[in-house]
């Protein structure tokens, strides 16, 4: 082919976003989305902002208010954000600096803050970029009792609608309050925020900072589940410890006496000013382990680096102990076998941390592992030391446990190899050389031909290869008969050896993962659908278990000189050419047709190498119902999960096509980037 004709491509093409623009064009990339999550992420970038000044020793005081209308309001008794000019802006008060500017703010160099949760100077101006109306007043006093003055500065989407101005004399108070709107032209007309979401995310700063009095109110016309106060005043002086107790109110504890502690770093130190914060126990009943870690009150939901150190002081500390008593067993147990329901809370302060992404779920600063465990390790040892009939009680569960784990391997090793002699597997197959199942994944691929390159690409000791034809059986409108006759579905059955329904063994699996790789288009989201359908509906103990994933093979290759880089989408390949090659000469792009004519080692290098590749695990969604997780009850059962998650599959693939005409009249406004 040759190339595409002048499209009239020129100068006056080329977009340059100023301001606060980029925020209104790309909010996923500050706040995670346009969803209920990303809704309320904003107040609680407006909350950690006050809890900085706090947590600097500024501020004693904290107020979070919800109104009927929406408006959220925070505000603290802090130093108030500087009214006067910016010495690079003079036509500018450093607030209006600050709201309008990407990147601003008063916590790069650390002096002004040892250690804050906002890092990249992008938060507050984000939420002003965010919401259809903010207000901002400043209850200033200046170095004379005259110059205690109220200023106030209003804006709309980002932009100010007058300048900052002095209103009046400044009450008997000081510092900074914030009220906001969330802009529905961004979250949608029907986005709100729930006061149980803001409830339990202002409890958990009051937890985390144990110096601090957070005041919670929101209109009582409001909808409050059972919990929620009105009014409340939050204030912990036990800091983590009281919320250990508290969560753990109504269990049983294996270790009645927590592992409490905390830790200042030295102020000469890397880390001057910064501290680590931890409460362990372990209950009678293991079915309700969690672990909850923050970073300078952030909650890092997907864990990071602390939660490594805090691990690995705890597994070290359980092995050292055992192995000075005599306790031989012990060594056979691994972090799992020691955290398995372990209810663990962990708060660190840090002057510079590193984040994983904006929203900032998932720790990644290397330091923080040797900080967490060097702080807690001796701290642990004393108390394994202070309670020995305790001690010796929590060694055993975790030998039993790390035994019965072993068994439970050895007995599913055993039982694999005696399937692979026995059944007779699908002849279109490709085994791994493995006799275990531990660490080997099957993956489950459309077509023969794209059965082949990924026979090319498989790691052959771990990978083995089961080609389907075409779209399988749509189980959830298949009768029984139609079932037990389909050729695809008995050769998957045959394939992982484990059954299905009630006759489902866990210890028969045959492969740790199972993997499911379709083209990456409308078609290939359609067998990977079919797919999980049959997996959900046959065997979702395998799910539950977290045995199904979704490989991502890309659509585009792009090159320019010696930079290649893979896209998953057309969205995708856009975002690549704006932000990798940036518009810099010619770009060639290649597009994969399917997996079938996608060569052997890109295939290798994007969706099958496991050091590389990139899968979505399927699972079953548990419903957040608090944007903060260090509540409890936040979560859905999995019970609720199963049931939510049955109907949806009911009505999108059941037998009753007016349920899917319904829903999707219902949803077809969300719809977006549909193929004509």
């Amino acid at each position: 082919m040759g190339p595409k004709p002048d499209n009239g491509y020129s100068a006056k093409d080329i977009e340059v976003l100023e301001g606060l623009e980029p925020v209104r064009r790309r909010p996923g990339m500050y706040v995670g989305g346009t969803d209920e999550r990303a809704l309320h992420h904003l107040a609680a970038e407006a909350l950690d902002n006050a809890m900085d000044e706090a947590v600097a020793g500024h501020a004693t005081r904290i107020e979070l208010e919800l109104s009927a209308e929406g408006w959220v309001t925070v505000s603290d008794n802090g130093r108030g954000i500087p009214i006067d000019a910016h010495p690079r802006f003079p036509d500018k008060s450093a607030l209006e600096v600050i709201l309008t500017t990407l990147h601003s703010g008063g916590k790069f160099s650390g002096k002004v803050y040892q250690t804050s949760g906002g890092l990249h100077g992008v938060g507050v101006s984000v939420v002003n970029a965010l919401s259809d109306a903010l207000s901002v007043e400043v209850a200033w006093v200046g170095e004379a009792a005259r110059d205690r003055k109220l200023y106030r500065q209003t804006y709309c989407r980002g932009v100010p609608q007058g300048k900052l101005e002095p209103v009046s004399a400044a009450p008997n108070r000081r510092g900074t309050t914030i009220s906001f709107h969330p802009d529905p032209e961004i979250f949608g007309d029907d986005a709100v925020f729930r006061p149980a979401t803001l409830y339990r995310m202002a409890r958990s700063k009051a937890y985390l900072f144990r110096g601090v009095e957070i005041r919670w109110s929101c209109d009582p016309s409001l909808p409050r589940p059972d919990g929620v106060p009105q009014e409340a005043r939050l204030h912990f002086p036990g800091g983590l410890g009281d919320y250990l107790a508290a969560s753990l109110a109504e269990r049983t504890l294996l270790t009645p006496r927590p592992f409490l502690g905390k830790v200042d770093f030295p102020p000469d130190g890397t880390q001057g000013g910064g501290s680590v914060e931890w409460a362990v126990a372990w209950a009678e009943d293991e079915d309700d382990g969690f672990c909850h870690s923050y970073c300078n009150t952030i909650p890092t939901s997907e864990g990071g680096t602390h939660e490594a150190g805090l691990r690995n002081a705890l597994m070290r500390g359980l092995k050292a102990h055992g192995e000075l008593i005599g306790n031989k067993r012990i060594v056979q147990a691994t972090g799992e076998d020691v955290t398995t329901g372990a209810a663990m809370l962990l708060s660190l302060f840090l002057r510079d941390p590193q984040f994983q992404g904006q929203t900032k779920e998932r720790l990644s600063s290397v330091e923080a592992t040797r900080l967490v465990e060097g702080a807690i390790r001796d701290h642990f040892d004393h108390w394994l030391g202070a309670d020995p009939a305790t001690t010796r009680l929590l060694l055993d569960r975790i030998c039993e446990r790390a035994e019965e784990r072993l068994n439970r391997r050895q007995q599913k090793e055993l039982a694999r190899k005696t399937a692979t002699r026995k059944l007779r597997l699908p002849g279109k197959l490709v085994d791994c050389t493995s006799s275990a199942a531990t660490g080997t994944e099957i993956f489950l691929v459309e077509g023969e031909s794209a059965g082949g390159s990924a026979k090319q690409a498989r790691d052959r000791n771990i990978q083995a290869i089961l080609p389907l034809r075409g779209k399988i059986l749509n189980v959830a409108s298949a009768s029984a008969d139609k079932m037990r006759g389909n050729q695809e579905i008995a050769d998957i059955l045959l394939a992982l050896g484990c059954g299905a329904g009630k006759q489902y063994k866990e210890e028969a699996l045959r492969y740790e993962r199972v993997i499911i790789m379709t083209d990456a288009d409308v078609d290939g989201a359609h067998i990977a659908s079919l797919l999980m359908t049959f997996f959900f509906r046959e065997m979702p103990q395998l799910v539950d278990n977290g045995h199904l994933y979704l490989a991502l093979p890309p659509l585009y290759r792009m090159t320019q000189g010696n930079v290649t880089q893979y896209a998953r989408d057309d969205a995708h390949r856009e975002e690549l050419l704006a932000s990798v090659f940036n518009g810099r000469g010619k770009v060639e792009i290649s597009r994969f047709k399917g997996l079938g004519e996608m060569p052997a080692k890109y295939l290798a290098a994007t969706t099958m190498d496991p050091t590389k590749r990139t899968v979505l695990r399927v699972n079953l969604p548990k419903r957040d119902l608090a944007a903060d997780d260090m509540a409890v009850d936040a979560i859905e059962t999995p019970a609720e999960a199963f049931r939510r998650t049955e109907a949806l599959v009911e009505t999108l693939m059941g037998r009753r096509p007016e349920l899917r005409f319904d829903y999707i009249q219902k949803n077809a406004r969300f719809a977006r980037d549909l193929d004509v």
